[in-house]
């Protein structure tokens, strides 16, 4: 009985089971190969900087900057981009510092080279110590006419609101002037990461209404071009600027404020 036991497992001989067994065992390595490959090619979709996944190109989307070159943008007014905007770890970087011993003509808001009407528009940011900037859009690019891009596009504030311990921007005591505000016009509600941190933001403006999301949260939502808007615009500080908030269609900028602040996985989809 015994001896049987020890050559056989039910009914199987020994040989038989140690085959079946280093069988079993080599589908499952081949399963777990298998997944490890397909959650490291779907994370490597997900986290990869400044590209676009096969969904998104998909989708529609278009990346508007490759984390390389400043290729598609140029300083308002010029036709390539000045000398205050890097490239930095695969981010568009504007260094403060540095940008004090430039002369002014290599300054500049950085302008998208084509213009958008209905679009959908997702960037990540972060911001310096008490640091100010924006993403503007819906500019008119006339610099004969228009001096500056805010004279005709509206803003989505880039800022360092501080915390309860810590002083931010000064910005961010006034109504509209917080971070993920529509600049002047209109206050969001709060979802903004800390500065140093990094922002997921979305500008969604389609047919004459804009949502702004911030790190997932929908956080503003109003209509344009309308009477009410009209009324938003007579109270701001831009009721002088007879060309602001009036074009359906214009470029995309990320403003130089004269501060530190990083962008990168800028992308677009026309809607």
């Amino acid at each position: 009985m015994i001896d049987r036991f020890l050559t056989t497992i039910n009914g199987l001989t020994l040989t038989e089971f140690y085959i079946i067994i280093s069988l079993k065992h080599r589908h499952m390595k081949k399963l777990i190969f298998l997944f490890l490959a397909i959650f490291l090619s779907v994370g490597f979709c997900f986290s990869q900087d400044n590209a676009l996944t096969p969904q998104e190109k998909k989708d529609g989307w278009k990346l508007l900057f490759d984390g390389k070159t400043t290729n598609g943008w140029h300083t308002y007014g010029k036709e390539v981009a000045a000398k205050a905007w890097s490239i930095q770890d695969g981010t568009f970087y504007l260094d403060a510092e540095a940008e004090k011993k430039l002369d002014k003509n290599e300054r500049g808001d950085l302008v998208t080279n084509d213009e958008y009407e209905n679009f959908d528009l997702r960037l990540d940011w972060k911001i310096g110590p008490k640091g100010n900037s924006g993403v503007i859009f819906y500019i008119h690019e006339d610099p004969a006419k228009y001096t500056e891009t805010y004279e005709t596009g509206m803003e989505m504030q880039v800022l360092d609101n501080g915390t309860p311990i810590r002083r931010g921007h000064d910005d961010a005591r006034l109504y509209s002037h917080r971070a993920g505000d529509l600049y002047d016009l209109l206050a969001s509600k709060e979802a903004i990461h800390p500065q140093g941190q990094w922002n997921h933001i979305e500008i969604i403006a389609k047919n004459g209404k804009l949502d702004f999301y911030v790190n997932g949260n929908h956080t503003l939502s109003t209509a344009m071009w309308n009477e009410y808007w009209k009324q938003m615009i007579a109270i701001s500080k831009f009721k002088n600027m007879p060309g602001f908030g009036t074009f359906k269609k214009g470029k995309i900028s990320l403003q130089d404020h004269g501060e530190d602040v990083w962008f990168k996985n800028i992308r677009i989809k026309r809607l």
